[in-house]
C-alpha cells in the first residue's frame, strides 16, 4: 500500500481531469493538443489504477509514450510540466549518453538511480517546508546562546537540615524575591538570583537586535562537521559509476569530526539552520517515503531515443553500441527491480516517456521488443510563425514577459507592440525555414541579437521606455537576416 503521504500525492490527481490537465499544461505550452491529451491520460490513468481492485491493480501497466517530433517543439516541457503539475518526481537523461554493459559509459540503471535521489530531494524539501519555521525559532535560540553565554550555575553548599524540616522564617522584603504561601499557612519568600535577572533582561534584548538584523555582522563561533581530505579528492575528480555506495558507508565507519569556525551571525544562522533540519527531520521516513513515490509516481523522460534507433552494420550484424543499449533499456521499461544505495526499487509502475526527432531513423527501428513497451505514439507539429506570435503573448513565462522584468531591473520599461512581436516571429520562421530548424529556441537566438545593444547599454540610459516595433526590428536585424554567412553564426 503506498504511504500516507503517497496517497495524498494521488488524491491530488483526483481533483485533476484530463481536460484540466491539459489546460493547465496550455499555460505554458502552446498547441501540441494531441500530446497534451495522451500525458494526460496516462496522468490520469495512475490515480485511477490505484481506485481499481486490488486483485487487478498489480496487473495494470503504465502507458509508455514516444512523442515524435524535432527539436523545439516542446518534447521536454510537456514532460517536465506534467511532472510538475503532478507532484512526482522527474527525471530527464539522454539516451544517448548511455552504453551497453561492459562498455565505457553510464549504466542504464544510473536513471533509476537518479529518479530515487530527485525524489529524496522533492520529499526532503517538503519536509523542511514543514519545521521551517520552528527550525529558525531554535537557530535564534543558539545564536543567542552564542552572543551570550548564559552563566555559570553557582554551587551551593549542602543545608544542614533538610528543607523539609525547617521551619520558615520570616524574611524581609527586599523587592528580590517572590512571596509563596507554604501548606501551613505562613508566607515564605523565593529569593531570586539577580544575575538570572539581568541575564534574561540583557537576553531578551539581544533577541529584539537579532530579529530587527542589527547583529548580522557580529562574529561567533560555530562547530561546522569535517570531511575526511579523502573524500573531498573523490568528489572534487568524479566518483566511478557504482563508487558513491562505498564512499558513503566509509563515511559512516568514519569517526564524526568536527571543528571550530568564527563566522559572521548571517552565516552562522544558515550553518546553525542546516543543523537544525538535520535534527528535525527523519532521514529514514523521507528515504521510505522517497522510494514509494518513485514506484508510484515516479516519471522518466527518455530524451534523444531516435539516437539509439538500431541501425544494422555492414556485416550484417547488430550495432553493438546502440541495439545493446535498447536491450539493456528493455528489462527497466518493462518492470524490474534496480538496486539503489537507499534500498531495492521496482520500476513495474514508472512512467517512461520517449522522445525523438526520428529525422533519419523512424520507431519501428527500435527492436520489437523495446517498442512494445512504448504503445501511445503521439507526433508534435513543427511551429509555425502563429505559433511563434503565441508563444511570444501567450503563456505565462512567454520571452516578452522575462525580458521586460530583465529590463524593468534597470528601472526601465520595454514594451513590445503587436507589429515588433510579429515581425520578431516572421524571422524566426524564416531562418528556421532557411536553416537547421530548431524550433521554439529560434526565438532566443533573434530576441538577443535585437536587445543586445539595449541590454549592454541599459544601466548608462537610465530609466526609460524601449519600445520595439516592427520598423526596430527590421532595422536591427536587416543586415544580418540578408547576409547568409553571418546568420549562419548569429541566428
Amino acid at each position: 500500500m503506498p504511504s500516507t503521504r503517497t496517497q495524498q500525492a494521488l488524491a491530488r490527481l483526483a481533483d485533476l481531469t484530463p481536460r484540466q490537465i491539459a489546460a493547465e499544461l496550455d499555460r505554458y505550452i502552446v498547441g501540441q493538443a494531441d500530446a497534451k491529451k495522451a500525458v494526460a491520460i496516462a496522468l490520469r490513468n495512475r490515480w485511477r489504477r490505484q481506485r481499481a481492485p486490488e486483485s487487478i491493480r498489480e496487473e495494470i501497466s503504465p502507458n509508455n509514450i514516444i512523442l515524435i517530433g524535432p527539436t523545439g517543439v516542446g518534447k521536454t516541457e510537456i514532460a517536465r510540466r506534467l511532472a510538475k503539475l503532478a507532484g512526482a518526481p522527474f527525471i530527464k537523461v539522454e539516451a544517448s549518453k548511455f552504453t551497453e554493459v561492459g562498455y565505457v559509459g553510464r549504466d542504464v540503471e544510473s536513471m533509476v538511480r537518479d529518479l530515487v535521489e530527485s525524489a529524496i530531494d522533492m520529499v526532503r524539501s517538503e519536509r523542511e517546508a514543514e519545521v521551517e519555521e520552528l527550525a529558525h525559532e531554535r537557530v535564534d535560540e543558539r545564536l543567542l546562546d552564542l552572543l551570550l553565554p548564559p552563566p555559570a550555575a553557582e554551587k551551593h553548599e549542602p543545608a544542614a537540615t533538610p528543607a523539609a524540616v525547617r521551619e520558615p522564617q520570616p524574611v524581609p522584603d527586599d523587592g528580590l524575591g517572590v512571596f509563596l504561601v507554604s501548606g501551613s499557612g505562613s508566607v515564605v519568600k523565593e529569593t531570586v538570583d539577580p544575575a538570572q535577572e539581568r541575564y534574561k533582561r540583557t537576553r531578551d534584548k539581544l533577541r529584539q537586535l537579532l530579529l530587527d538584523g542589527k547583529l548580522e555582522d557580529r562574529e561567533v563561533e560555530v562547530e561546522v562537521p569535517q570531511n575526511a581530505p579523502m573524500f573531498d579528492v573523490l568528489a572534487s575528480q568524479g566518483a566511478p559509476e557504482g563508487m558513491d555506495n562505498i564512499s558513503d558507508m566509509l563515511k559512516e565507519m568514519m569517526p564524526k569530526r568536527k571543528k571550530k569556525r568564527t563566522v559572521k551571525v548571517s552565516e552562522a544562522r544558515r550553518i546553525l539552520f542546516e543543523q537544525e533540519l538535520e535534527k528535525l527531520i527523519d532521514l529514514d521516513d523521507v528515504t521510505a517515503d522517497a522510494l514509494d513515490r518513485v514506484e508510484k509516481l515516479g516519471i522518466i523522460f527518455l530524451d534523444e531515443i531516435d539516437k539509439i534507433a538500431g541501425e544494422r552494420s555492414k556485416m550484417g550484424g547488430p550495432d553493438v553500441s546502440r541495439e545493446g543499449v535498447q536491450r539493456d533499456l528493455l528489462p527497466i521499461v518493462e518492470g524490474s527491480n534496480v538496486q539503489t544505495k537507499y534500498g531495492m526499487v521496482k520500476t513495474d509502475h514508472v512512467l517512461f516517456i520517449a522522445a525523438g526527432a526520428f529525422h533519419v531513423s523512424k520507431p519501428s527501428d527500435l527492436i520489437p521488443e523495446l517498442q512494445g513497451r512504448f504503445p501511445i505514439r503521439v507526433e508534435l507539429k513543427p511551429l509555425t510563425e502563429q505559433d511563434f506570435v503565441r508563444i511570444m503573448t501567450e503563456p505565462e513565462n512567454a520571452l516578452t514577459k522575462q525580458y521586460a522584468a530583465l529590463v524593468t531591473a534597470d528601472g526601465a520599461t520595454l514594451d513590445f507592440k503587436t507589429d515588433g512581436i510579429a515581425e520578431i516571429a516572421r524571422i524566426a520562421a524564416l531562418v528556421n525555414e532557411r536553416m537547421e530548424n530548431i524550433g521554439a529556441r529560434r526565438l532566443h537566438t533573434v530576441m538577443t541579437t535585437l536587445l543586445e545593444d539595449v541590454l549592454f547599454d541599459l544601466p548608462d540610459r537610465g530609466g526609460e521606455t524601449i519600445v520595439v516595433t516592427g520598423d526596430v526590428v527590421r532595422d536591427r536585424l536587416k543586415a544580418i537576416v540578408e547576409d547568409e554567412d553571418l546568420r549562419k553564426y548569429i541566428l
